[in-house]
């Protein structure tokens, strides 16, 4: 019988519960802690879907597609519109994201993972999205079909689970207000590096202050830590310890023990491919982040990182982080 592929619906719900939760489980086998499952995680991967598949107001586009074999459910993809960052200019609009917790059951018919890749592909497409990008855990079948599809690297998520066991380095300090105009400044040599590794972080012409705007008030909120190293009228770097979000990881998950650093940059990373003026200062940062992580009993910190960033990640990788997680993009 050929497979049907439809958009998934409220009935459908117990047996995507199943599938999800070996997916969850098959993430929580590269990393138990990073990928930590929920208490209740077949309560909480029920609770998404139902709200994802009836909510009549919802904070982005999401799409759900089921892949059905002989009245079975052999297979799912998720995917969304991704809204932009205000600090870039998504000149070709938001782009169409394949989220992680996509997956086919190991005894679905040959060839379900590239039929519902498709599938979601033409969706994206009919909602509008120009661009699209694929995420990938685990499974090497749908690594295979990105690459296979044109997909390439464009950012890495890299992980560490052994945190603050370097301490608080001396020469970091929290931010202040009078550190934002310094923070926005260095904000602006990794905006650029970032446009040069790769177009798609297209900076908007207000990003300056629009993230001045974000950092400050982002010094008024609790649940991160702003840290720079230098002095106001001379900073060198600063680094934003915050905690993980639902974008990276599915409502399996408890994220409650993940920290996320994306806002971090020194001027010893401005070669984006060599770190031929050491990295003493971008290390401190980093480990300053990780303390902050320990001290908020958290056991894993996620680092976004450019996938051309090879200084970055040069550096990440000596610090003992590991890839978990890839973004993809296909044009």
């Amino acid at each position: 019988m050929t497979q049907i592929i439809r958009p998934a619906t409220p009935e459908d719900t117990p047996r995507l519960v199943e599938l999800l939760m070996l997916d969850a489980e098959g993430r929580h086998a590269e990393d138990a802690i990073l990928w930590k499952m929920a208490d209740d995680a077949p309560a909480q991967i029920e609770k998404a879907l139902t709200f994802a598949l009836t909510a009549e107001q919802q904070p982005f586009r999401q799409f759900w597609q089921v892949a059905e074999d002989g009245g079975k459910i052999a297979g799912v993809i998720h995917a969304m519109m991704l809204p932009v960052p205000p600090i870039y200019a998504g000149s070709f609009g938001d782009p169409g994201l394949i989220l992680p917790d996509s997956f086919v059951a190991p005894d679905a018919p040959s060839g379900t993972v590239e039929v519902l890749l498709a599938a979601a592909e033409e969706t994206l497409h009919e909602a509008g999205a120009r661009i699209k990008l694929a995420s990938y855990v685990a499974g090497e079948d749908w690594r295979t079909a990105f690459e296979a599809n044109g997909y390439e690297p464009l950012t890495l998520y890299l992980s560490r689970t052994d945190l603050g066991d370097n301490g608080m380095p001396t020469n970091v300090r929290p931010a202040t207000e009078n550190d934002v105009p310094g923070i926005v400044m260095r904000s602006a040599e990794n905006r650029q590096i970032l446009f040069e590794i790769n177009p798609f972080w297209e900076i908007h012409p207000e990003a300056d202050p629009r993230f001045s705007a974000w950092m400050t008030r982002s010094l008024s909120l609790r649940d991160r830590d702003m840290m720079v190293v230098g002095f106001p009228d001379d900073l060198e770097g600063y680094v934003i310890a915050q905690p993980a979000s639902r974008l990276h990881f599915p409502p399996a998950h408890d994220i409650t023990g993940t920290g996320v650093i994306d806002d971090y940059y020194h001027p010893e990373l401005a070669n984006p491919v060599s770190l031929d003026h050491g990295n003493a200062g971008a290390s401190a940062l980093l480990r300053a982040a990780e303390a902050t992580f320990a001290d908020r009993g958290m056991g894993a910190a996620f680092v976004v990182c450019p996938a051309g960033w090879t200084s970055k990640i040069e550096l990440l990788e000596a610090s003992g982080y590991e890839t978990a997680m890839v973004w993809s993009i296909k044009r």
